[in-house]
């Protein structure tokens, strides 16, 4: 632009645009830049340009972030609202201009998780979910007074794989609750027992068959539950019974005791002591006590030295065979319960309240040779 002002007479703009490889618009638009910014043309500087293109794009971000907050609002009402809610907002938001960087940092969310939401809404753990929460409300729908455990076991029975602490998830979230189902809260009472206690704490007995012990215990497998429901004659610590199922139904308890019953035989007037479990107070397990012509005992409500005896064999099983391992099949948890009651605890472990016999040892020694031929 100086050689172009300087130029000497008879030297036009052009030559000097073409001298220095430009084109002489572009000359002529630097000369006249450069006399508005020196004032010896009226109009705006350079330097008031920059400012009002600052001005403006401050505007327009100003303009952009009131958008986002107006469009929030909504969403920003709801307490606690999870971060992917909000993940559309920003979605419609950039479809109509407003830049994802500034939703975010006006909502104060993290850019990379929305960014990975934007490529991929929805992910294969939420597919499956819904999986998942379909087969459970198919499940519900069809029998609505299951609880989330036997709506758990029908949604694995299709194909939904899950746990059971999934599907009580699932189920908390959309309110599916059976039909028979209370709401827990304080001051809520056990039912009342259909017995006295005969035993009070009291576990000993004169011979075999006079005093029973008995309740349920639950445990893990890869394939869900397995409930056990032992009956142990106080004489001789033995297991004289037992009953193994998926499900802890009243059933459960009256199978064992049909199974005691069965193994041996003479039992009329024998004491069956147990804790306020419902399946000890229901009908069908009274029913059987009364069948077998046997008498009934049940402890208080959360007093677990009402039933001590039992439960110190079932600390003996949770310690040697349930935390040994996990096991993988219902069945193969099965057959480790069975052989170590049968095997090892009837026939291998001594005790020394038995004198340091086994069980089996105890009842030859000590019971007389007609009963043992019953």
């Amino acid at each position: 632009m100086r050689v172009a002002r300087n130029r000497g007479p008879g030297v036009t703009v052009e030559q000097v645009a073409a001298d220095f490889g430009v084109h002489a618009m572009t000359l002529w638009k630097w000369m006249r830049r450069a006399d508005i910014d020196d004032g010896v043309k009226p109009g705006t500087t350079g330097h008031d340009s920059a400012e009002l293109r600052e001005a403006r794009r401050r505007i327009k971000l100003l303009e952009q972030e009131n958008e986002v907050l107006r469009r929030a609002a909504a969403y920003l009402s709801q307490a606690n609202l999870p971060r992917e809610r909000i993940y559309p907002l920003v979605k419609e938001l950039a479809a109509g201009g407003v830049p994802v960087t500034v939703t975010c940092r006006v909502l104060k969310l993290a850019r990379q998780p929305c960014y990975r939401w934007l490529d991929v809404p929805v992910t294969g753990a939420e597919f499956e979910e819904a999986y998942r929460a379909n087969a459970l409300f198919a499940a519900h729908r069809d029998d609505p007074e299951f609880g989330y455990r036997f709506l758990a076991d029908e949604a694995r029975s299709t194909g939904a794989v899950m746990a059971d602490r999934t599907a009580w998830r699932v189920c908390r979230d959309n309110r599916w609750w059976s039909v028979f189902g209370k709401k827990c809260g304080r001051g809520k009472k056990a039912g009342p027992p259909v017995h006295d206690d005969l035993v009070n704490r009291t576990f000993t007995a004169t011979g075999p068959n006079r005093l029973w012990l008995t309740d349920i215990t639950e445990h893990a497998t890869g394939e869900g539950k397995l409930y056990l429901c032992a009956v142990k004659d106080v004489f001789s610590n033995r297991i004289v019974g037992y009953s193994i199922d998926a499900r802890m139904k009243s059933r459960l308890a009256v199978t064992a005791l049909d199974n005691t019953v069965a193994r041996r035989q003479d039992v009329a007037g024998c004491i069956l002591h147990s804790d306020r479990g419902s399946q000890f107070r229901s009908s069908k397990f009274v029913q059987a006590l009364g069948r077998h012509r046997m008498a009934g005992s049940i402890g208080r409500v959360g007093a677990a030295g009402d039933n001590a005896a039992m439960e110190s064999f079932f600390s003996l099983l949770q310690k040697n065979v349930l935390d040994r391992r996990t096991r993988a099949t219902r069945e193969e948890l099965r057959i480790a319960i069975v052989t170590w009651i049968e095997r090892t605890y009837h026939r291998r472990r001594r005790q020394a309240a038995l004198g340091r016999l086994t069980p089996i040892e105890y009842e030859t020694v000590m019971t007389p040779p007609a009963l043992q031929a019953a």
